[in-house]
């Protein structure tokens, strides 16, 4: 059955893009009328040490922040998250609710017998997918995984449509570039850059919606339910 908000967390290694993920999913969701908010939580900021982001996505106002206690879905962005225990929460499904979800960027089968008893228990569907490999493949650096991430989470959800992570995405990285001054002209080197920026979304934004068609067709095969209720169900909160 639907909720009116769900909650999700986001293990991964430094260097992955969990934070700019979770801010981005946040605004993606804000652009189609839900209320969204996103926040990190990491200790040393160096590359593979753990990094733990969060997302909160509802029709009705979100006033809580920091770590996610119960999630309603997991994303594990790196195997080391389940096999080292590179998180700040172990089991990395601790918490999680019944009839959830559980996305983890790896095609080797990681869970332990008593992993997948616990979580069938519980009807969490639960996908196991490279979307490592899937960035390389399609935007030709592993840089792209979160937004693979990114496309996942929306596609399974099927209430976030893919217009708006392009708006997430753009919002996210052309900021910057944004004229001032009165001006729309842009100076050659800045011309330049904005141009090599397009072209770093436009490969983020394929790689997304790659990802959200395999999800959302993975999805509809196992027979996930919808987590979260449409965005035409936000109720106006008077000033």
């Amino acid at each position: 059955m639907a909720k009116d908000s769900i909650k999700i967390r986001m293990p991964a290694l430094g260097g992955q893009g969990a934070v700019t993920a979770a801010h981005i999913a946040a605004t993606a969701a804000d652009t189609v009328g839900y209320y969204a908010v996103s926040n990190p939580f990491f200790g040393a900021e160096k590359r593979m040490a753990p990094s733990e982001s969060y997302t909160r996505i509802g029709t009705v106002p979100i006033y809580d922040r920091g770590e996610v206690i119960y999630p309603d879905i997991v994303m594990i962005y790196h195997p080391q998250v389940v096999t080292m225990g590179k998180s700040y929460t172990m089991p990395f499904y601790a918490g999680i609710k019944e009839n959830g979800l559980v996305l983890i960027n790896s095609d080797i089968e990681l869970l332990t017998d008593h992993d997948k008893e616990f979580l069938d228990s519980m009807n969490v569907k639960v996908l196991t997918k490279d979307f490592t490999k899937f960035a390389v493949e399609i935007a030709g650096t592993e840089l792209a995984t979160n937004m693979a991430m990114l496309g996942a989470l929306f596609g399974a959800l099927g209430t976030v449509p893919k217009e708006a992570i392009e708006e997430g995405i753009k919002d996210r990285f052309l900021k910057k570039y944004t004229a001032s001054g009165g001006t729309a002209t842009l100076d050659s080197v800045i011309e330049k850059k904005f141009k090599k920026k397009q072209d770093l979304i436009q490969k983020n934004l394929d790689t997304a919606s790659a990802a959200y068609d395999l999800t959302a067709a993975w999805a509809k095969e196992v027979g996930l339910e919808p987590m979260l209720l449409d965005p035409s169900h936000v109720v106006e909160v008077e000033a």
